[in-house]
């Protein structure tokens, strides 16, 4: 307590305590006014809305008013499509006025938004726009419908925010995207009575959008007040009005006191807090805080005017530690109200920052997701805010370390920002890039030095995002909180484990899955975070091991302190293993247990009991503090979850990059070698040339930005860490013998796909070789591969593939082979004699597979990469195994050839069991092939053939271009095989596995002959002659052919002039024309014509 004494208040209880010596106030007069206001200022008033009939909270109608699977938010306002193409309109409907509504979209896929009334019935094919009273945007395919759909608007993209706009005074449907006009997209619209229009959306499986009717603030309402657009949730005016002078009032009071003596907050216990400062001062806060508390419990003011009255406090710049007034209001917040409304009003604030900082529009340096990140930061610089904040769902909380990736280049300001493109422009013979830079032209690297140039402008203002995000974590992963209870780690460290099992338990329901493009961004942080911690406490204890020599200690996989959520375990499941390994599992954790050292300890909030168990070859060294190797524990499993797949899925652009840049090399080719006389050819060119120009401009700089999140040397080293922190940890695991059987699969699945991520995602931009210690981590790699992918103590098929597979790669590419080659020769003599062995238990093509590519590349015809007479391999097949250049191991073979010559019962074994497998493979082979053949056989007859099928009414329609389509090549070659299967006395067999597939129909042969069923005759006969071999032996007279084309018979007849001529020449016709060939009499309708009989 100061010694100028103080004011003690317990929680809306507030009393004075004697003091003698109290400060004095500059103007006590001010306090004064502001009671007295406080007393006749605020009033209630009631607005009433017209024009628009349902309850006054809108939401979406999850009772009656829906079709198809939806998962609606608990709000009501968030819906994720989960049928082909659901549908959903609000709770309430609008006859008269102007209204308007917005609609954040989630994701950028299928999705008509509008309008739609009562009557409106949809479907899972038809939606909103799809019905005669419904009319919708549609932003994926830029198009706007109402029963036919035209050209409207603009593309949407995950982010955007569209406003629906309608008039009923005027009849007019208008759209806008991020606060810009779309323009009217529908006129004279029905109105009247009866008539009311309800919001409404249509999307389709996994989209999902949240809808705003007015309860919060709207993002782009300026444009819609100009034109006095209402909403339909009525702003709360006078709330607002008050809201806004309480805390205009607020930090008046603490201005004013800030020059004489700071009124601060400390926490001495759960139930009693005591504040410093001036009597009259905290008074005056109390009677504001008694009206301004329940008004913070309301949505709309939380985001309209508490969330910006804190953001223009950063306004000004600087360090967020250099604006205390966020933390002294935070201080009150807690003292001066109830728990049950600073709770409610932080969630809500949380949710306007989270929807604020996702649904912000990307500018170049931005601008708005930094300012929204900074107040984020801010707020949880107050511990007693942080540690509540915490609590809520770390999925939410996700969406702060996710830097989105714009898809309109020029919205983002890119084009500013990367002014000068760049892309490859050199391929070798197999089409991929080389990148020997002494190669280039002048102006080509100009252009190249002048993009890296602008995609390193891109990288630091990026990197300001990022740094941001860390500071959020690093407040979470704080375990050194000043206050009473647990510390704001292990509340993280809680959620985070339980974000886990919901990921991993959940992997077939997305609407419950974190995107894995925000888990992408979310490992990276962690792991920054994770690290700094990590050498932090490698600081204060020098006697543990830094980050980069981290590993998570084998005991973690038995000693049951940590949940796995019944994840598949390298011997199976962990109850089967528990009864197997009873011995050695009792034995670990009796005789061998050993009590944590004191550096291990995290005092009371420690994770006790996390390392207990350490088996005797495990070091006794301190590693770092328990909650961070649980923490990493975690990262592990995340990156298996989705983080690989998506890092794989953000390469296409590269591969969209590389086929562009091909496609405009080839252009140019051709624009050279143009002859002068064909300007036509060349104008197409030129053409087709600006088109693909165009195309890789957007494509280089929306790379540059991925490049810059995704694929950046600090992600790239991110993920190699990681790689090195599985490998160690496997060796350790590995050294605890049987218990090694206790180790979770997703440890081997990660070291393998995080080396497959560095080896084909981050090139080219960044090299694997030139990364710290590579080829050491390659040859560790190696040897994991080498002596696990026959291990006894493995069970599960899938991981035993996985590892046989990664085997099998690691062969084919140069680096990995001799990372192979320099494990210790024992190792190399052991995995040479387990793919020697006997096929028990292992995929014998992977093994062949390994064998072969050992000795490929030593004969005359295996020199070549690809075999001459292939066609040459898409880019971005490039880098698949198979399409390697030969690479063998003499060193490998000479190992072989050594357990061979020296072990006669293993070369017996290895010759007999290849004699088996040729011998089964020729004749399974041949069986197979004459199998399929007849089985195709039957399969064409039985489509081709059949009476009023596909095919038959194609042939029927004569479609332009298709004129050549018809039954007689197809049935010619058909019949030609089965006239030589039933003559040729040597094919019995084949016959008799013909006629015995049951397939086979006898009604087929009858259709070539032109024998159709009795019962089908009257059918036949109705409808057109079909095809029959006998049909076609008799020639067609001229006279039967299309007088306009004269290449097919005549099938169709005028009406009424009665001339004649084929389906695919009318058709083509009446496209530009009405009138007939012959007589120029208006066509008023065309039927099928048939030849009679009698003719």
């Amino acid at each position: 307590m100061s010694s100028k004494g103080g004011t003690v208040l317990s929680r809306r209880s507030y009393r004075l305590a004697s003091d003698t010596d109290k400060p004095k106030v500059t103007d006590p007069l001010l306090y004064i006014d502001i009671l007295i206001y406080l007393k006749f200022y605020f009033f209630f008033c009631t607005d009433q809305i017209e024009g628009c009939l349902g309850p006054s909270t809108v939401v979406l109608d999850h009772s009656s008013g829906f079709e198809g699977l939806l998962f609606v938010d608990d709000d009501l306002l968030g819906v994720i499509g989960h049928s082909n193409f659901s549908s959903i309109r609000a709770t309430t409907c609008v006859y008269k006025g102007k209204w308007v509504y917005e609609v954040l979209i989630s994701s950028q896929g299928l999705m008509q938004i509008g309008w739609c009334t009562l009557n409106c019935r949809f479907n899972q094919e038809e939606g909103v726009g799809d019905t005669p009273d419904s009319y919708a945007y549609d932003g994926n395919r830029v198009r706007k419908w109402n029963v036919t759909t035209t050209n409207y608007g603009k593309s949407w993209a995950a982010g955007d925010i569209v406003s629906c706009l309608i008039d009923l005074d005027e009849g007019t449907i208008t759209f806008c995207l991020n606060g810009q006009s779309l323009g009217v997209a529908f006129s004279n619209i029905k109105t009247g009575p009866g008539v009311a229009y309800f919001p409404a959306i249509s999307l389709s499986f996994k989209e999902s959008v949240a809808f705003n009717f007015g309860s919060r603030p709207l993002r782009y309402p300026s444009h819609f007040n100009a034109y006095t657009y209402r909403f339909y949730v009525i702003p709360p005016t006078t709330d607002l009005i008050k809201a806004n002078r309480l805390l205009g009032y607020l930090k008046t009071v603490l201005s004013t006191s800030i020059d004489t003596q700071v009124p601060t907050v400390e926490c001495r216990d759960s139930g009693a807090w005591q504040i410093q400062g001036d009597p009259t001062i905290l008074v005056t806060l109390a009677h504001i805080f008694n009206h301004f508390a329940p008004l913070m419990c309301k949505v709309y003011l939380v985001e309209d005017v508490l969330m910006n009255f804190l953001l223009s406090i950063l306004e000004g710049g600087g360090s967020v530690e250099e604006h205390p007034l966020i933390q002294q209001l935070l201080d009150l917040f807690w003292l001066l109200m109830e728990d049950h409304e600073v709770s409610e009003c932080l969630k809500q604030l949380m949710m306007s920052l989270l929807r604020a900082y996702r649904f912000s529009p990307i500018i170049p340096d931005l601008g708005f997701q930094i300012h929204y990140l900074r107040l984020t930061t801010a707020i949880l610089r107050h511990e007693k805010s942080r540690k509540y904040l915490i609590t809520f769902d770390v999925l939410r909380s996700v969406v702060f370390f996710y830097i989105k990736t714009p898809l309109r280049v020029k919205e983002a300001g890119l084009e500013e920002l990367i002014p000068t493109t760049w892309w490859p422009t050199r391929f070798d013979k197999e089409g991929k890039d080389e990148r020997d830079t002494r190669e280039e032209t002048a102006e080509e690297r100009l252009r190249r030095r002048a993009y890296e140039r602008g995609c390193h402008r891109l990288k630091k203002r990026i990197e300001v995002v990022e740094e941001l995000q860390v500071q959020i974590l690093r407040l979470m992963l704080n375990n050194k909180d000043k206050g009473m209870g647990e510390a704001s780690r292990y509340i993280f460290l809680n959620k985070f484990r339980k974000f886990l099992q919901e990921n991993a338990s959940n992997r077939g329901n997305p609407t419950v899955l974190c995107p894995p493009e925000y888990m992408v961004c979310f490992i990276h942080r962690l792991i920054t975070a994770i690290r700094s911690y990590w050498d932090e406490g490698k600081r204060k204890s020098p006697g543990s091991i830094s980050s980069e020599d981290a590993y998570v200690p084998p005991q973690l996989f038995y000693n049951g302190k940590v949940d796995y959520f019944d994840l598949q375990r390298l011997g199976g499941l962990l109850s089967h293993l528990k009864k197997t390994l009873k011995g050695e599992y009792d034995a670990v954790l009796t005789s061998f247990l050993s009590p944590p050292l004191p550096s291990q300890v995290e005092g009371s909030h420690g994770n006790d009991g996390l390392l207990l168990g350490r088996p005797f070859e495990e070091p006794d060294q301190p590693i770092t503090e328990k909650s961070l190797l649980e923490i990493l524990d975690g990262v592990v499993m995340m990156y298996n979850l989705s983080v690989h797949q998506q890092l794989g899925k953000m390469v296409v652009v590269s591969d969209d990059v590389h086929e562009y840049a091909v496609a405009l090399k080839d252009t140019d080719e051709k624009i050279a070698r143009c002859p002068s006389r064909r300007p036509d050819i060349l104008e197409e060119l030129q053409k087709t040339q600006k088109v693909f120009a165009e195309k890789l401009n957007h494509l280089s700089r929306r790379l540059a930005w991925i490049n810059a999140t995704i694929y950046s040397k600090e992600k790239m080293l991110d993920v190699y860490w990681l790689l090195q922190v599985c490998i160690r940890t496997i060796e350790h695991a590995d050294s605890t013998g049987s218990l090694f059987a206790f180790m979770p699969e997703f440890y081997l699945n990660v070291a393998m796909n995080s080396y497959s991520a560095l080896k084909n995602y981050f090139s080219p931009s960044n090299c694997m070789e030139e990364l710290p210690g590579y080829e050491d981590t390659l040859a560790q790699l190696a040897a994991i591969l080498a002596k696990h992918f026959a291990d006894p103590r493995i069970v599960g098929t899938d991981i035993k593939d996985s590892l046989m597979q990664a085997l099998a790669s690691y062969v084919c590419y140069p680096q990995s082979l001799h990372a192979v080659e320099r494990i210790p020769e024992e190792q190399r003599m052991a995995m040479m004699r387990n793919l020697l062995a006997p096929y028990e238990q292992r995929p014998w093509a992977q093994t062949n597979w390994i064998l072969v590519r050992l000795w490929r590349g030593c004969g005359f015809g295996y020199r070549y990469t690809r075999l001459p007479h292939l066609l040459k391999t898409k880019p971005e097949d490039a880098n698949l195994p198979s399409l390697q250049k030969p690479c063998p191991s003499l060193l490998l073979q000479r190992h072989m050839a050594e357990l061979l010559s020296q072990d006669k019962d293993m070369a017996a074994s290895f010759l007999n069991s290849v004699l088996n497998q040729l011998n089964w493979a020729f004749s399974e082979f041949i069986g197979m092939i004459q199998e399929f053949f007849l089985f195709l056989l039957n399969q064409v007859l039985n489509r081709v053939t059949a009476e009023r099928n596909l095919f038959d009414r194609v042939v029927n329609l004569r479609l332009p271009g298709l004129e050549s389509v018809d039954h007689y090549p197809i049935l010619v070659a058909v019949t030609g095989i089965l006239v030589r299967i039933l003559v040729d006395s040597d094919k019995q067999g084949a016959a008799s596995v013909l006629l015995s597939d049951p397939c086979f129909q006898l009604r087929s042969i009858q259709y070539l002959l032109g024998e159709g069923d009795a019962g089908d005759a009257g059918a036949a006969s109705a409808d057109r002659k079909h095809f029959s071999l006998l049909f076609l032996l008799q020639p067609t007279s001229e006279d039967d052919l299309c007088p306009i084309c004269y290449a097919h018979s005549i099938s169709a007849i005028f009406k009424p002039c009665s001339h004649k001529s084929c389906k695919a020449c009318i058709n083509q016709h009446l496209m530009n024309n009405k009138d007939c060939f012959f007589c120029k009499a208006t066509i008023t309708g065309v039927d099928d014509y048939t030849k009679p009989a009698s003719s």
